[in-house]
């Protein structure tokens, strides 16, 4: 079954975020990323790339080694258009790995990237395999076809723990799914929900602590949280450098001194998500799209 993420003790716990400068949080963020965080979200566009771009092993690595040092582990989201090379250049560097199956309602460009994913995990180069990312949640497959997928991932990679990735709350409203998984895949948000900086952390507890009670005794990793610089409030939460800093220091500070699995989201900023996000989208990033650090 699935490790956890290799975590050095830090001196995180017992710190009162709020009553610190920018700068002083700044130089926290430098420390938390210096040590390595657990995972992080990895896709390897640039410019204006975006899904259906042919990416290069050139371009993964190039991208891939600006994140390595800072991170024990990548996740990918699909096994199609070239990423099916990410797992294999990632763990050339010493990176664990959780590949991401795309699934939407393409039957076809399924088929391939279940194909595609098996092939690289019989290589040895997937710790988790990652079937699906919100399917349920966009609608674009019935739970009896994600099942179905999930059953044909763990024939094929018997030896690989098999999960799935949605909104924490889909592991309530999906029992069968969530009986499916090996290990939980759980994104959790606060930025999407309107909660403000402030009541962020206790707001993304409850997400993980629902998605535990939901596992019946299963592991839950976070799959994907963070907070944007740049873009338009949804509901109470702002986006602002401030606020994306402030959310990745809490964000460290818990699951340090809990031991929680995180995989921030995300590595770089990518201006293709202004179309389904809005403006928003496109600042997510630890790093900008020229890969250069941004909070740290």
């Amino acid at each position: 079954m699935s490790k956890n993420i290799y975590r050095p003790q830090s001196s995180l716990s017992g710190i009162d975020i709020a009553s610190l400068t920018v700068d002083e949080q700044r130089a926290l963020a430098r420390q938390i990323i210096e040590r390595r965080i657990g995972g992080i979200c990895f896709s390897p566009y640039m410019n204006e790339q975006g899904p259906g771009s042919k990416v290069s092993a050139e371009q993964i690595r190039a991208r891939l080694e600006i994140v390595a040092p800072f991170a024990h582990a990548v996740r990918s989201f699909s096994c199609t258009d070239g990423h099916e090379q990410i797992p294999g250049i990632a763990k050339s560097m010493g990176l664990r790995t959780m590949v991401g199956i795309w699934l939407d309602d393409d039957l076809e460009k399924n088929e391939l990237e279940l194909a595609n994913a098996l092939d690289i995990a019989r290589s040895g180069h997937v710790d988790i395999l990652a079937v699906g990312n919100e399917v349920l949640l966009r609608g674009d497959l019935t739970e009896d076809q994600l099942l179905d997928y999930m059953q044909r991932a763990k024939q094929g990679a018997p030896d690989v723990d098999v999960g799935y990735v949605d909104a924490y709350f889909k592991f309530v409203d999906h029992p069968r799914v969530t009986e499916a998984c090996d290990v939980v895949l759980a994104n959790c948000y606060p930025f999407w929900e309107g909660y403000p900086t402030q009541h962020a952390l206790v707001y993304m507890k409850a997400m993980y602590h629902r998605a535990v009670a939901a596992a019946n005794g299963k592991k839950v990793i976070i799959s994907e949280t963070g907070w944007p610089n740049v873009g338009t409030a949804e509901g109470e939460a702002v986006p602002s450098y401030e606020a994306a800093l402030k959310y990745f220091v809490d964000t460290y500070q818990w699951a340090e001194a809990e031991n929680i699995d995180i995989y921030y989201f995300s590595a770089f900023d990518e201006t293709w998500k202004v179309a389904a996000e809005g403006d928003v989208g496109a600042y997510w990033g630890l790093w900008d799209g020229a890969g250069q650090p941004k909070y740290f």
